[in-house]
């Protein structure tokens, strides 16, 4: 098993967030495991992505050409990545900041309303659970156990009270996603 990911959108969305969750689950499974960020200097409202490699083998390079998987929640995001994810490979968007559809017809197109469900559970900051639930919905790479201990590895203990919040969210992003 080897999976090839980028998380992209705007800094303030938990993209960086997502990406060390899901790196951090990996390494709890005794997977090989890469997370390289790549930010602006700007916090919030600036372009960010991560690039996360899990795998049962040593990888070779955290640098990438292509995609299994591409998460992307604007539209700059989709403009980037939609034509670097591998021929067969899965996109996944958020429909709140995408207002060009998907051209591509040879990859898997996944949306999640990630944004309104979010907005429905009182709380923005479940977005980026939102979309991790309905990633591992699609590819069940890490087990939710796992991701609960890497939330908890991530998250400061001031806030280890947010982690039943972020399962439900994780869930709720796996009951909502569904193929374009």
């Amino acid at each position: 098993m080897k999976e090839e990911i980028i998380i992209a959108g705007f800094g303030g969305q938990g993209v960086l967030s997502m990406g060390k969750i899901l790196a951090y689950s990996g390494l709890m499974e005794g997977k090989e495991v890469t997370w390289m960020p790549s930010y602006g200097p700007e916090q919030r409202g600036g372009t960010a992505n991560v690039t996360v490699i899990l795998s049962d083998q040593p990888i070779s390079s955290p640098i990438l050409n292509e995609y299994d998987i591409a998460i992307v929640l604007n539209q700059p995001s989709m403009d980037k990545f939609e034509s670097k994810v591998k021929p067969g490979g899965i996109l996944i968007y958020d429909s709140y900041g995408i207002h060009k559809p998907v051209t591509r017809t040879d990859i898997n197109v996944y949306q999640v309303d990630a944004m309104d469900a979010a907005t429905e559970m009182k709380n923005e900051k479940a977005f980026n659970m939102i979309i991790l639930g309905g990633l591992l919905k699609i590819v069940p790479m890490v087990e939710l156990e796992n991701v609960l201990l890497g939330l908890k590895k991530s998250l400061p203990e001031r806030h280890h009270k947010l982690i039943p919040m972020n399962e439900a969210a994780i869930k709720k992003g796996m009951e909502i996603i569904q193929k374009v």
